[in-house]
């Protein structure tokens, strides 16, 4: 588990060590590159869910255009919310994992992370998810992402920046290199507590994986 999420409770810590080498790495950082962090830190914190003293973590690793990891979206993600996430049980971090075989999914997680930086990766991510059938053989998604967030209650002069220039696309990449390093390599797939879960599986395997991390985390009190 320490693979996918530092002990600090953020998965921020892997991805700064990927880009120490553009931010500052041959003197003090300038102040565009303290911004730039500062951006990546709120991405980061942005695609978090849940309190900070939620005793268990799932981490979702998924890719956008998955149509496994739309239904688990859609149908089984809305009844953990409600039953682990808002009763401060669960603390859920969403890790990127774009498949290289879906040539529209990189510009999805790229448009989600953006909207992170504005702690609004959840309702984007809901957005893209619900329309996965009218951007995932789209010629232009960019174009297609653009006018999606555009109806959603965000700044969306500073998301457009984000996705022009790019700084969200290390992050992504150290999710996904972290990832196969855990040895994850299809979608979806979760980390709950320290198990395992492979595949949009129902919510009563997730409920009993979790029910086992609450039990385990409280011994370990």
């Amino acid at each position: 588990m320490t693979a996918v999420i530092s002990l600090r409770g953020t998965l921020l810590v892997a991805a700064l060590l990927l880009l120490a080498p553009m931010l500052g790495a041959q003197g003090p950082a300038s102040r565009s590159d303290s911004a730039r962090t500062a951006l990546l830190a709120r991405a980061d914190l942005g695609r978090i869910q849940g309190a900070e003293s939620a005793p268990v973590w799932l981490v979702v690793i998924s890719d956008f255009q998955c149509p496994f990891c739309k239904r688990w979206h859609d149908e089984t993600a809305p009844q953990i919310i409600r039953n682990y996430v808002r009763t401060g049980k669960v603390r859920m971090a969403y890790l990127n994992l774009p498949i290289s075989t879906h040539r529209n999914a990189w510009p999805a997680h790229e448009a989600a992370m953006c909207a992170a930086e504005q702690d609004k990766f959840w309702p984007v991510a809901d957005a893209i998810f619900a329309t996965q059938a009218a951007w995932k053989s789209h010629r232009d998604p960019v174009a297609f992402f653009d006018s999606l967030t555009r109806t959603l209650p965000l700044d969306h002069a500073l998301l457009r920046a984000c996705v022009n220039d790019g700084r969200q696309r290390p992050l992504i990449q150290a999710d996904y290199d972290r990832a196969s390093r855990a040895g994850i390599g299809s979608t979806p797939s979760f980390f709950v507590g320290s198990q395992v879960l492979i595949g949009a599986q129902p919510y009563e395997a997730f409920a009993r994986a979790i029910d086992a991390a609450l039990v385990a985390a409280a011994r370990a009190r």
